[in-house]
Parts: structure tokens; sequence; C-alpha cells
């Protein structure tokens, strides 16, 4: 006997997690506010998540940033000037709305929330994030083979710099800054891909 069949989509029901964990965070996060927002009960969780909660938030994580990473390739491939696509993508932080602005990183949060408690998510996360850092990177690369970048530092420096900036501008902007100073800060900090 095969058990029931699933009744629910379940790429649908992570998208729902997602938002559980990013407002709440993991540990935060309860197996009822889940299953509330999942609007599955607790028997169809198990049955589609083996592992509990880990595997939920592991799913998750790799939803997450699977969707963010298939979204910026097609933002970049489409763009006319992919460096300057970056610049903006990097200003647009500083105009977040505010409940954007709170909830911070989604990858860079599961990175500071298991830093010691859970190595194995953690693994998960930070792979993923070396993902989008791989986008950055390549980026770099192609604008320097074409001259359309000064900078001749190593592509691969360059992108972990832009990760980093990424993950420390979302941490800034947490803590409610002056728009106008961040602005100033990402111009600066972005002086990088000229």
């Amino acid at each position: 006997m095969a058990g029931r069949p699933k009744i629910f989509d379940e790429k649908e029901v992570v998208e729902k997690a997602v938002e559980v964990f990013w407002k709440k965070g993991y540990e935060a996060a309860s197996a009822d506010e889940l299953l509330a927002a999942m609007h599955i009960g607790k028997g169809s969780f198990y049955l589609a998540f083996k592992g509990g909660k880990k595997e939920l938030y592991e799913k998750s994580l790799q939803l997450f940033s699977d969707m963010y990473d298939r979204q910026l390739k097609q933002d970049l491939a489409e763009s006319k000037d992919p460096v300057q696509f970056i610049k903006d993508f990097f200003m647009s932080l500083a105009d977040a709305p505010d409940a954007k602005i709170m909830k911070g990183c989604y990858l860079g949060n599961a990175l500071v929330q298991l830093s010691d408690s859970d190595m194995d998510t953690r693994s998960v996360a930070a792979h993923l994030l070396a993902r989008t850092e791989a986008i950055f990177t390549e980026v770099v690369r192609k604008a320097q083979a074409d001259n359309k970048l000064a900078n001749k530092a190593k592509p691969a420096v360059i992108g972990k710099y832009l990760i980093n900036l990424w993950n420390g501008v979302n941490v800034t902007r947490r803590s409610r800054p002056d728009y106008e100073t961040l602005k100033e800060m990402l111009e600066m900090s972005l002086q990088v891909l000229q």
C-alpha cells in the first residue's frame, strides 16, 4: 500500500512556509504556525516532510534560492548593461519598503540563525548563497573581458565582495539607518564596479 496521496501542491505549501520562516526565524516558527500557513494537517505534513521542520526549512531555502536566482539571471539577460543592473539592484536596497527591510536576506538569515546549531542546514544556505555570488562573478568576468569594467581585480574576489556587501547591507538595513547615508554608503561601495 502506497499510503495516502498528497492532496496539496508541495511548491505552494513550501512558499507559504517561507513567509513564516522569514518573519519568525527557524527556531521561533512553531509547527502550529507553519501548518496553519500551509493549510495542511499534521499527518499530511509528516508524510510529505519526513524530516519534519528541518526538511521543510531546507526545501524552503532551496525553493527561495531557485526562484531568486532564476529571476536575477533573467533580469541580467534582458539588461542592456548587466553591470549597471547590478549597481541599480544594490541601490534599490536603500529604497525597499520597511517590511522587507526588517526581514533581511532569507539565506543570510539562515546562516546567522543556524551558525552553530545545525551545520547541515547552514551548509545548504551557504551553498545557495554561493550560487548568487557566482552570478555576480560571471557578470564581472564578462564585463572585464568586454573592457566594460576598469577594475581588473579577480572576478571571483569582486563576486565575493558583492555577496559580502549584499549580506552587510541587509543587516545594516535592519537597524533602520538614515536612507540618504545608506545610499551614500552603497554608492561608495559600488565603486568597485567602475
